[in-house]
């Protein structure tokens, strides 16, 4: 994250600023200096009189030390710090598994069905961990990547709001999510490696029993956390389609094993919840942004704008006027 700064100028190279203590040694030379009888470039100013031959040196010593001034800061590199970047790194990596079964389409955390409030869960939860990183997994009869660890909130986002029922076969892979999900973090860098699985259902699909994938990701040190999502008891289901193309719904057993996604989490080190509707869901979301943190490591980085040009632009404007004006009528001092 980055703020902006209002802070005065400073010097890139502030040890240049030294040599503007050898002006007044240049001065004490020149006053005692003995003039020469003649200090005229140009016979016809003498002419003039006295008045021009005393004007002009002073005139062309003034902006000398101006001149020598502004080559002196042009050295140092003014500038000024405009904007403060602040990396930080919580050093924590998340893959969050969420179920694509059809019966996530169930109408009982009305007014939305569980897929649709798991998806603003999920959303708020990534919005509360702005330094980590985060992956997506999608599962149903297998399990997908369809995001992996990134810092790229948008991408994640966006690929939270594009989960829809139906975009893999049905069924619930539980083993599978927890394995592939495992399979992300396992070589991942950092302090912690979290997996956060949703599911509605009993695990009736897949090639790897999430017992088993339970224990191998314990193994590498990655804690599972397990929601279990659905009201107790009975619940308005989706059986099958209408004549008009329109889902079918009837109200069926909520089964949810919860008995094993405890065990999951508890071999793996993390917990196992239970959601009954959506303000327990953000709830859980919460308590589980709370558990997992970790030492904020921060590093600052600090962008500037660069001055040097303006008294680079004064020095040659200054070095020019000299120039003309000893070109014109100046005496040489």
């Amino acid at each position: 994250m980055s703020h902006n700064l209002h802070l005065p100028i400073d010097f890139a190279t502030p040890q240049a600023l030294w040599l503007l203590l050898t002006l007044p040694l240049w001065w004490v030379m020149r006053a005692w200096r003995r003039p020469p009888a003649i200090t005229f470039s140009r016979v016809d100013l003498v002419a003039h009189g006295p008045k021009s031959g005393k004007v002009y040196p002073i005139l062309l010593f003034l902006l000398r030390n101006v001149l020598l001034i502004a080559m002196v800061i042009t050295m140092a590199r003014p500038r000024t710090p405009q904007h403060q970047q602040q990396v930080t790194t919580k050093g924590i990596n998340i893959m969050l598994a969420v179920d694509l079964s059809s019966s996530m389409l169930a109408q009982d955390f009305q007014p939305r069905n569980r897929i649709e409030v798991a998806k603003s869960s999920v959303r708020q939860f990534i919005l509360a961990r702005p330094s980590d990183r985060i992956g997506l997994i999608a599962f149903a009869s297998e399990a997908v990547t369809q995001v992996p660890l990134t810092t790229d909130y948008p991408v994640l986002l966006e690929a939270v709001d594009n989960l829809q029922i139906g975009q893999l076969n049905d069924g619930t892979a539980i083993g599978d999510g927890i394995a592939t999900a495992a399979n992300r973090l396992r070589n991942a860098s950092g302090e912690s490696r979290v997996v956060i699985l949703l599911t509605d259902g009993v695990n009736n699909r897949g090639t790897i029993d999430p017992l088993t994938a339970a224990r191998a990701a314990a193994a590498y040190g990655i804690k599972v956390y397990t929601i279990g999502v659905g009201t107790k008891g009975m619940a308005p289901v989706p059986v099958g389609m209408s004549s008009e193309g329109t889902l079918r719904f009837a109200l069926q057993p909520v089964q949810i094993d919860g008995a094993l996604l405890a065990q999951v989490s508890q071999i793996t080190g993390g917990r196992y919840f239970r959601a009954t509707d959506a303000a327990a869901l953000d709830l859980i979301y919460q308590q589980i942004n709370m558990l997992e943190r970790s030492t904020i490591h921060a590093t600052t980085y600090v962008r500037y704008t660069e001055l040097f040009r303006w008294s680079l632009g004064v020095a040659l404007l200054l070095l020019l006027l000299e120039l003309a004006l000893s070109a014109a009528r100046a005496p040489l001092p």
